[in-house]
């Protein structure tokens, strides 16, 4: 395995790793003005979340980085390509990170509820644009011979990408519902549960519709045949298998499943990228692959030492964080949030 194709998978699990973690912060986010009928339960809502929202987007952060540094092509098209949905993005996550600090230092209802629909927004917001982002890198933009996107806003909204959008929100919301249910107690735990029964049926139909549209809007097919390989599978199973252990309320099972469904779908996505990071639509050989667009070797082999020495250091600090605060959010416990 040579270090280009060694970078693209490390940055594929950094973004697995991150639909993973903040796709149920998203969720959570998202449901907040929904489920919790008081403010005690929305302070609750928020306290699942409160101590894991903020180092769950260092995954985030450490895909960008290392996605400048190995693929500096990539981020530089990307990036600008992207750049008015990006910017949105961004505010959206600002607006979200001020919704944590500030939302309980008013005791102001109007003030708590301003808060929790911007936390509603700064979650909504980037679950549909990375849905939207991650469908637009397979089906293909307009990028020419330069490497230079072409193309504007509106190419990005297409029907495709839209669907996908709309899957990945769904996705999230479950996702965010179920963990509720396992962080929470009481009549809040079962109206997650509740909730999570009536997201599931809808993310089904978004997902599966979104892989039906594929085999006409993209070439993964084409390129590597109707089957492309187990992940898929795997992710339509977890999916289908969430709903009957949500019924019986197996809660830790059901988060398993959709966090696999995150996981093997963004698997999915990537297999059909490589060696490809983006896809132009204007002419297959003008797409950006891992080779063209990449950093020098000298570059890669200094960050894959780097890479090696503090990437277990961070996994392990952060699964101790979730060690510690594993315990439910019940309605008598201290609220930080």
């Amino acid at each position: 395995m040579d270090l280009n194709t060694l970078w693209f998978l490390l940055i594929s699990v950094l973004f697995i790793g991150f639909f993973f973690l903040e796709g149920f912060d998203y969720g959570v986010g998202i449901l907040l003005p929904f489920l919790a009928r008081n403010d005690r339960e929305r302070r609750t809502v928020i306290n699942t979340i409160g101590t894991f929202w903020d180092g769950n987007e260092v995954w985030l952060i450490t895909a960008g980085g290392a996605m400048f540094a190995a693929f500096p092509d990539w981020y530089a098209t990307m990036f600008s390509g992207f750049y008015l949905a990006l910017v949105f993005m961004l505010l959206a996550l600002i607006v979200r990170g001020v919704a944590f600090e500030f939302r309980s230092k008013d005791k102001n209802p109007g003030w708590r509820s301003l808060w929790d629909w911007m936390l509603f927004t700064g979650s909504f917001v980037p679950a549909l644009l990375w849905g939207i982002a991650m469908a637009n890198l397979i089906r293909g933009v307009p990028i020419d011979q330069n490497m230079h996107y072409t193309g504007n806003f509106l190419h990005l909204l297409n029907l495709y990408a839209l669907v996908g959008g709309l899957a990945a929100l769904s996705l999230f919301t479950l996702h965010g519902a179920i963990f509720l249910n396992l962080k929470t107690t009481n009549d809040l735990r079962e109206r997650s549960r509740q909730a999570a029964l009536r997201i599931w049926p809808v993310t089904n139909l978004l997902v599966f519709g979104f892989v039906v549209l594929g085999y006409f809007e993209t070439d993964m097919f084409s390129r590597l045949g109707i089957n492309p390989g187990i992940s898929p599978v795997i992710a339509g199973v977890t999916l289908l298998l969430t709903g009957w252990l949500l019924r019986i309320d197996r809660g830790g099972w059901a988060f398993a499943m959709t966090g696999s469904t995150i996981v093997f779908a963004t698997v999915t996505i990537f297999i059909g990228l490589y060696p490809r990071v983006m896809v132009s639509s204007l002419n297959d050989a003008w797409s950006l692959t891992i080779y063209n667009a990449s950093s020098t070797g000298y570059t890669l082999g200094i960050m894959s030492i780097i890479a090696l020495v503090f990437v277990p250091i961070v996994l392990l600090y952060q699964g101790w964080t979730y060690w510690v605060f594993r315990k439910r959010v019940s309605h008598d416990s201290e609220l930080e949030y």
